[in-house]
């Protein structure tokens, strides 16, 4: 199974029968949203008749991890070590020329946002928002791309407002604003779900997440030269935006419903000018409706890879780690370990956080827990954990400003070691269990007429 495009993704779903198209008119302003919302989890939705709209809009493209196994062409079990993999051994990208780039097909002589479909998703959002677009950046040093996705709202026909948080893109547009020019960027609409959870990788600086994308495409991504600034885009996207990050310019941006469940509220923020548009003939517009399944496995995935990688740095028996749905995928984790020595949870613990700011609670269990069961996770906290000794509490460390308990972004931390500990007598702990219960059927018990 191989594919290159969101488009030849989308026939990958069809043929599963995940893709559902909506073909009744639909508003552009929170009907889209609340359709795409109740679908999230179970089908990718195409609506073809937006009010408005000159092209289609897709949204869930992949919003289970069933899902994004399918992509990476691997099983929910691989996901996270395949990930992690990549990221360590990073692919390769080709440049092709604009005849052979379908984003290219269309290079649009003005610049107009308002042309483009872009929903409102959210009751008290401050207007439309682009959601699922990847930026492509450069390190002003070093000449380094990195990707990521921000929220993007429209201010007017050619600027947009962007939520920027501390990590590399806001460290490029401060050295851009020390030097008094603005940073070049350009967005990416349109993409398939290997690009946009590469996009999403917890990397050092100088990783370029565009070769993980090709370590998971299992060949070469193909780039293309931007117009107007000095980047490279996928080729095979279905719009392109280019422009700038001005340097010094703020403006008010927000309010916008974040992956939290809360409102990220209105204040000033940097702007993006769109200097160019470049598009297929006949695009599909992308759209993720944040807080969804889509929207929080889409940062999940990556950050348990990267994650992985640093925990076993710390631990080599780490098995494996779990950003949990209840904790906004982001917040709170699940750490398995094959436990050799005390304390190694605790080390778990330490090189948790150190992996990711927003990482607020880490509960590390042994190897039999399955960190994927929310009630085997709770059941090992209630019969191998104790408070007072299997605690561990970080004060006024550095968090995420969109975690409303925060202050500003400072936040309390904790650790809960729920594993056995390592002299307790095997018996007390061993589970129950009844023999041949796994590989039993009831249905070859329950109405079974007796012959």
């Amino acid at each position: 199974m191989e594919f290159k495009s969101l488009r030849e993704w989308l026939e990958i779903l069809r043929e599963d029968g995940i893709l559902k198209t909506v073909n009744r008119p639909v508003k552009l302003v929170h009907e889209l949203a609340a359709v795409a919302k109740k679908a999230d989890g179970k089908y990718c939705v195409f609506f073809e008749d937006v009010s408005g709209a000159a092209m289609p809009i897709v949204a869930g493209i992949a919003s289970s991890r069933k899902m994004f196994a399918r992509a990476l062409g691997v099983s929910v079990d691989e996901l996270v070590e395949t990930f992690s993999t990549a990221q360590s051994n990073p692919g390769e990208c080709i440049m092709v020329e604009r005849e052979s780039a379908p984003v290219k097909e269309v290079i649009e002589p003005e610049v107009d946002l308002h042309k483009l479909p872009i929903p409102t998703h959210h009751e008290k959002d401050g207007g439309p928002y682009i959601t699922a677009g990847v930026l492509v950046s450069r390190d002003p040093s070093t000449g380094i791309r990195n990707l990521s996705i921000h929220r993007l709202q429209v201010l007017e026909k050619n600027r947009l407002g962007i939520l920027i948080l501390p990590r590399h893109l806001w460290q490029f547009l401060q050295m851009a604003e020390a030097a008094k020019k603005p940073l070049e960027v350009a967005i990416s609409i349109g993409l398939d779900p290997i690009l946009m959870l590469s996009s999403q990788a917890i990397t050092p600086f100088g990783v370029d997440e565009y070769m993980i994308a090709g370590a998971l495409y299992r060949k070469p991504l193909e780039l293309v030269k931007c117009e107007t600034v000095d980047l490279e885009v996928p080729a095979h996207a279905e719009i392109v935006l280019e422009g700038t990050i001005l340097p010094d310019v703020r403006e008010i941006e927000g309010p916008f419903g974040e992956y939290p469940k809360y409102y990220g509220p209105a204040s000033l923020k940097p702007v993006l000018s769109v200097s160019a548009i470049t598009r297929r003939k006949e695009p599909i517009y992308q759209t993720i409706v944040p807080a969804t399944m889509e929207h929080m496995l889409l940062g999940a995935i990556p950050r348990e890879g990267g994650m992985l990688q640093v925990i076993r740095n710390a631990v080599p028996n780490a098995v494996g780690v779990h950003l949990t749905p209840g904790g906004t995928c982001r917040y709170h984790v699940v750490v398995s370990i094959d436990k050799l020595n005390e304390g190694e949870p605790k080390n778990a613990m330490f090189a948790a956080f150190s992996s990711s700011q927003e990482i607020k609670r880490v509960v590390v269990v042994d190897k039999d827990v399955d960190i994927f069961d929310p009630v085997d996770v709770e059941w090992a906290i209630a019969t191998r954990f104790q408070a007072a000794s299997d605690t561990m509490i970080v004060q006024r460390a550095m968090g995420n400003k969109l975690d409303p308990s925060s202050d500003d972004g400072i936040s309390d931390k904790m650790g809960i070691d729920a594993t056995i500990p390592l002299g307790a007598d095997p018996f007390r702990f061993e589970r129950i269990r009844i023999p041949g219960e796994n590989s039993l059927r009831l249905e070859d018990y329950i109405d079974k007429p007796q012959k």
